[in-house]
């Protein structure tokens, strides 16, 4: 892993789980981390009720776009999440995998995204103290 380690986030649709952690992860990490997120099936937009709940923690995710799970992004990655996508991810040896078991939040409502952000947000944060540990200074 390079010294900014680079995270792909992945889900079916690229429109709500997936879009949420790459959200908090960019505002949680800043330039310590490089982030990106994709879908195996993206849609056409982010879904609006997780941009609802990603505004209401002062994170702006309304100018992301769902994009396709390429072969690309998961070889210039060091660390790849996946949200529910099964078998669609290809896999590469030296590259850490997770398999975040989360609720999709297409169709819900705002207080079930509301704890799907929050559970989110809970794994953002350890993930990102296990990849950019507190450096002495």
């Amino acid at each position: 892993m390079s010294d900014k380690p680079t995270v792909l986030f992945v889900c079916v649709h690229n429109a709500g789980r997936s879009q949420m952690a790459a959200g908090f992860l960019r505002e949680l990490g800043g330039d310590r981390v490089e982030v990106l997120s994709a879908g195996s099936a993206p849609k056409d937009q982010i879904n609006p009720v997780a941009v609802e709940a990603m505004a209401e923690e002062g994170i702006d995710i309304a100018g992301q776009q769902p994009k396709v799970l390429t072969v690309e992004a998961v070889k210039e990655s060091d660390v790849v999440i996946t949200m529910g996508c099964g078998d669609a991810c290809p896999i590469f040896p030296g590259k850490r995998y997770e398999d975040w078991e989360l609720e999709d939040p297409a169709g819900q409502g705002i207080d079930a995204v509301r704890r799907i952000r929050d559970d989110i947000r809970g794994r953002i944060e350890n993930l990102l103290s296990e990849l950019t540990p507190a450096s002495a200074s």
